[in-house]
């Protein structure tokens, strides 16, 4: 276990409350996101609307039985959800030698941008390049080798997407942000013509889209009455439907060097969702006319398609059903689904038993490969990148739970407690409705 080099290709930042300000242009500062505080919440303020904080997309380093609503002031964080040196810290601690970072307060693909640019494109375009700058030339820039640098790009006007892709390409940009279903967030689906020049530029640049759950389809809340864990539970293979819109693509023919990887969708599900979609081909393609050029399916799945997962026994265990050079590991920091800090220990526990060469490729070879991300050269070499070396760099870190982390409860969360009753579907949109 301790020999193993881990890679994870789904974490999140949270931006700290001057990131936008810094990277905005002179005499446009005040234009810029900015955090206020409002009824003892911390919450984003820009264009005129307010966006509550954080959630439980931060809940690392709380005890379990704490998980809710909040933390919803920055006060109530583990340092290393926002300040990029405590992250290394963490990752230190957890084993974990690099990390790529989704945006928390812009949504994972930039969709609250996109929301905005309908009455203010020009805004949003400001916000868009000012989130990109603070990423690249802040966060991962603190720690070079320790960061894959990512990108969100302005995708309602493609001209501005191509040039912001070209000015991140130069950064050394191999990752973008992207919607699982674009048609749900009131743009041209991904069988639309108007992407074909973003599909070219992603090839051209060699720019990994990343789609992570959430950012075009999404897990309904079955009803409000439904458990909470119901609508957790779904929540990864929420991403399936996206996955066989991608999958059936015309595109993929016309670049074959194109990759995409399904973030946070776990990979359990994968073996029976290639089984049905062949078959699916295989008895109706004769009359939807659906094209592969001899091949099934699976096959562009296998090659164009990276899986991750988190913590997922049963996948690993069907590794023979998928393309191991095409499956990846995540860690999620700082969600509540992380195994933060005893990622080495649950990852060993799904590994142990492979042949090296199959669990050296999950945990980074592959996405050294379709990241462009030479790990070892910007590490100073294998041995300073193991589980085993980086937790000595980290045995300093505290990793003992943090209880509340000084906030306060909800009053929504504080009904739940006292009541001491499952938490419903209801109780968990009335307490984002009220944020």
């Amino acid at each position: 276990m301790d020999e193993m080099v881990i890679i994870s290709v789904d974490d999140h930042a949270v931006e700290p409350p001057e990131a936008f300000i810094r990277h905005y242009p002179e005499g446009k500062k005040d234009r810029a996101p900015r955090i206020v505080e409002e009824d003892g919440k911390d919450i984003w303020l820009w264009n005129g609307k307010r966006y509550p904080t954080i959630g439980l997309n931060a809940v690392v380093g709380r005890p379990r039985s704490e998980y809710g609503m909040e933390p919803s002031q920055f006060s109530q964080l583990r340092e290393g959800t926002y300040d990029p040196k405590a992250r290394v810290d963490d990752m230190n601690a957890n084993g974990v030698l690099a990390s790529l970072n989704f945006p928390t307060m812009p949504s994972f693909a930039g969709g609250v941008f996109v929301a905005a640019a309908t009455s203010a494109p020009d805004e949003a375009l400001l916000a868009v390049q000012a989130w990109n700058d603070w990423h690249v030339q802040e966060w991962c820039a603190s720690a070079p080798g320790r960061f894959i640098p990512m990108c969100l790009v302005p995708m309602w006007d493609m001209d501005a997407t191509l040039a912001e892709m070209k000015r991140m390409s130069a950064l050394g940009v191999h990752a973008v942000s992207f919607s699982d279903n674009p048609a749900n967030i009131g743009l041209p689906s991904i069988h639309n013509a108007y992407w074909e020049p973003f599909w070219k530029a992603c090839v051209d640049y060699k720019m990994v889209i990343n789609c992570h759950i959430g950012t075009g389809a999404r897990a309904m809340h079955p009803s409000p009455e439904s458990p909470i864990d119901a609508w957790i539970t779904a929540m990864p293979i929420s991403i399936a439907n996206s996955a066989a819109d991608w999958t059936f693509a015309s595109f993929w023919k016309r670049y074959p060097e194109l990759r995409m990887a399904l973030s946070e969708g776990g990979i359990g599900w994968i073996p029976y969702f290639l089984e049905r979609a062949d078959f699916t081909h295989e008895h109706h393609h004769e009359w939807t006319f659906s094209d592969f050029g001899g091949e099934r399916p699976s096959d562009i799945f296998k090659r164009h398609i990276i899986c991750c997962f988190i913590d997922d026994q049963f996948g690993v265990k069907n590794l023979e059903y998928m393309n191991v050079d095409m499956v990846a590991y995540e860690c999620d920091y700082p969600h509540s689904d992380t195994v933060w800090p005893n990622v080495p220990e649950y990852l060993w526990a799904s590994v142990n038993g492979l042949d090296k060469s199959v669990i050296d490729k999950i945990t980074h070879l592959n996405v050294m490969r379709e990241y462009s991300f030479d790990a070892f050269s910007l590490n100073g070499g294998r041995e300073k990148c193991t589980v085993g070396h980086l937790r000595e760099l980290g045995k300093h870190v505290d990793v003992s739970p943090r209880h509340n982390l000084g906030g306060l409860k909800t009053d929504s969360m504080d009904a739940i407690g006292k009541a001491r009753r499952p938490v419903t579907s209801g109780d968990i949109e009335r307490m984002f409705a009220a944020a």
